[in-house]
């Protein structure tokens, strides 16, 4: 079960931890990768967590790239091209140990 309280902030449709801008954050205790899942249309597993790169909120609170000063960056925000990835890797790893996928 994940927990997306108030210490969550979203990102271009994701959401990260607010101190850290993490998916999965054990210093705040925040998983988001059930909701991030569910919103780019997967079901979820046993991942590891993306982690948003530089960002900071713009003049009307809404988190940008530091890179491109962009709120929809393609380049830095590409959570679904990311969580991909790290859903293969899972799957490859789970493969390996013999185990599948796990759920949270």
């Amino acid at each position: 079960m994940s927990d997306t309280s108030a210490t969550s902030v979203e990102i271009n449709d994701a959401l990260f931890c607010q101190a850290h801008l993490k998916e999965v954050c054990s210093d705040c205790s925040f998983d988001g990768r059930e909701e991030n899942d569910g919103f780019f249309g997967f079901d979820p597993i046993d991942r590891e967590g993306i982690e948003a790169p530089l960002s900071s909120p713009n003049k009307d609170g809404v988190y940008q790239c530091k890179k491109h000063s962009s709120t929809t960056c393609s380049q830095c925000y590409g959570w679904k091209k990311q969580i991909t990835r790290y859903r293969t890797a899972a799957k490859k790893a789970g493969k390996k140990a013999g185990s599948g996928t796990n759920l949270y």
